[in-house]
């Protein structure tokens, strides 16, 4: 039986009319222009820019993942959510060579910096990396939230899972083949809005339910409230040697978010993430300045400091309602009979706590949350992919076509980009730990994308054989692990040999397997580099800090103001007070 109400249905209903209400003005406004249907005709103000970056981040990784952490790991997870820094470094480090550069895409950047064949590897691994990452998991996650608000819904033989999935590609492609960037942006600005709104209800009545923040405390635990995890778990001794059992273990093999991980694997994560991702870059690049794309930049590391507190929070609230028997229907399926959560079900924390604690329309307008961020989550995958597709691969092997002819590709491989996400929801449904294994995708796909972007960008003497080969290798160490990785996380019952090569492999946290990628990857870079001809610096002029030129200084230094600078500040401070705070 469906948990909500008549008046809960009105309020989805409203906000479907309002999204796709805005994304049919903006498509009858806009021209038939790759600018227009890529970039949004790069006239994108600073607080479009910000929700909508905000908007795409905010998808199925914090409905399922984020808050089903908080339910079992507290808030360790939350040194990605305070990442938000690195859309600073976005904003005053890297825009300036991103706008200057008048780039559709990242591979692109690559291209000017480096060569076309960095260009070409960059985009055929983004692409399948979003197949494999964003659109499997949106649609993991919009079939888990329609499967606890609407669990008895069925048509044609479709369950529930099925209904939402395909309900949130279907119109989700809609607007984004017919709008591109433009509609996608504009559509995103008003639910970021609606998220944040809902979420936070959701945060502000669980917390009613469970009678205060101080009980949420004392129920929870101040571990659940600490993120800085130790190397070992407490009362296992700690070790080098490959060893996994009960009160032994090797320390590279805490699975449980320990600190030296979080420390230096979550900012390459997160560079690489804010920074040099088609999926968030973008959305800057359709600015209409460089004074919009900073000031956007900031407005999404201010948006970004939410998460926190109504994803992580929400999740733990989820647990101590389960420990302390408030919610009956989720005590039985996701509390063992140790009292501890059991994993799986913790997805459904978030979806969970909607259906239990919110009254009638309040739940509606937060259900409407939820479906804009698993909506705007999907389009702007759609959309990155679409141009990666065409303007980096089809405008190569067919140039010289029209702007028209580049914006029906453009729309036909996001039709594209639908179609596999629907053929994809059965791999979804059926596979076991699907979920917490495309969590390690993108820390084994991040490092060397990295490495080429900072440091081609802040060491002029890189060149292209250098970075190439870091892509080659970083990306052939990363795909490596994930061989390894994929039959013990999709197939029930698989297991390596204990002590074997591979199965110290399998059992290395992925952070560390990660900064080691990284490690590999910049040392490649260097070396070829270095043994090699120097670049031309008269081509990479304004693309490096050493090829900045005086015209260029002056131009940074004019866009900006003093206002910008205090925000600025001001970000970093919250970000520090929250890590002083949530130390257990």
């Amino acid at each position: 039986m469906s948990v909500l109400a008549t008046i809960d249905w009105v309020f989805i209903a409203l906000y479907f009319v309002i999204i796709l209400g805005i994304a049919w003005w903006v498509i009858r406004q806009q021209s038939d222009t790759s600018d227009d249907y890529f970039l949004a005709g790069r006239n994108l103000g600073w607080f479009v820019v910000g929700a909508s970056i905000f908007a795409s981040n905010i998808g199925s990784e914090h409905l399922v993942g984020l808050a089903g952490s908080g339910a079992t790991d507290g808030v360790a997870m939350a040194h990605y959510e305070l990442q938000a820094w690195c859309l600073l470094v976005l904003g005053w480090v890297l825009a300036p060579f991103y706008m200057r550069s008048k780039v559709f895409t990242m591979p692109e950047f690559l291209e000017r910096r480096f060569s076309p064949t960095a260009r070409w590897v960059l985009s055929i691994i983004s692409l399948i990396a979003y197949v494999l990452t964003k659109v499997a998991v949106g649609i993991f996650a919009g079939g888990i939230v329609f499967g606890v608000l609407v669990p008895e819904i069925s048509f044609m033989g479709l369950d529930s899972f099925w209904i939402g999935s395909i309900l949130m590609i279907l119109l989700t492609g809609l607007y984004t083949v017919l709008g591109g960037l433009k509609a996608v942006a504009y559509t995103e600005a008003i639910q970021t809005v609606i998220l944040i709104v809902g979420a936070i209800l959701v945060t502000v009545y669980g917390l009613d339910a469970l009678g205060g923040w101080g009980e949420l405390r004392r129920i929870a635990g101040s571990e659940m409230f600490n993120l800085w995890k130790p190397l070992v778990p407490e009362g296992v001794e700690g070790t080098w040697a490959p060893v996994l059992t009960e009160d032994r273990m090797a320390w590279y093999f805490n699975s449980n978010y320990p600190w030296v991980g979080m420390l230096f694997c979550a900012p390459i994560i997160g560079l690489w993430y804010w920074c040099t991702d088609q999926y968030i870059v973008q959305r800057m690049l359709g600015s209409a300045s460089l004074t919009e794309a900073r000031r956007g930049s900031i407005a999404a590391a201010f948006f970004k400091l939410l998460p926190v507190f109504i994803f992580i929070i929400p999740g733990i609230i989820t647990f101590a309602l389960a420990m302390s028997g408030k919610i009956d229907t989720i005590t039985e399926t996701m509390v063992d009979s140790n009292g501890e959560l059991i994993t799986v079900n913790a997805q459904q924390a978030f979806p969970l706590l909607v259906a239990t604690v919110l009254p009638a329309g309040i739940r509606g307008i937060v259900v409407a949350g939820l479906l804009a961020a698993l909506m705007s989550s999907l389009a702007g995958v759609f959309n990155a992919s679409s141009t990666l597709f065409t303007m980096d691969l089809y405008s190569k092997f067919k140039p010289g076509v029209s702007e028209k002819t580049l914006v029906r590709v453009g729309r036909i491989a996001t039709g594209v980009m639908v179609v596999i996400g629907l053929l994809w929801i059965p791999v979804i449904q059926g596979s076991r730990g699907l979920y917490d294994y495309l969590q390690s995708v993108q820390g084994y796909l991040a490092p060397p994308i990295f490495v080429v972007f900072f440091f081609g960008i802040f060491n002029k003497r890189l060149n292209a054989k250098g970075a190439l080969s870091a892509l080659i290798v970083g990306f052939a160490l990363g795909l490596f692990r994930l061989a390894i990785d994929t039959p013990v996380m999709l197939t029930e019952g698989f297991a390596y040999e204990e002590g074997s090569i591979f199965w110290i492999i399998n059992n290395t946290f992925f952070q560390y397997y990660s900064l080691f990628i990284f490690l590999v990857s910049a040392a490649t870079m260097l070396i070829v580099s270095y043994a090699s001809e120097a670049p031309d610096y008269s081509k990479i002029s304004g693309l490096t800090f050493g090829t900045v030129t005086a015209e260029h200084k002056a131009e940074t230094k004019s866009s900006y103001t003093r206002g910008d600078v205090i925000i600025s500040v001001l970000v970093v401070v919250l970000i520090f007070m929250a890590y002083i705070y949530f130390n257990g």
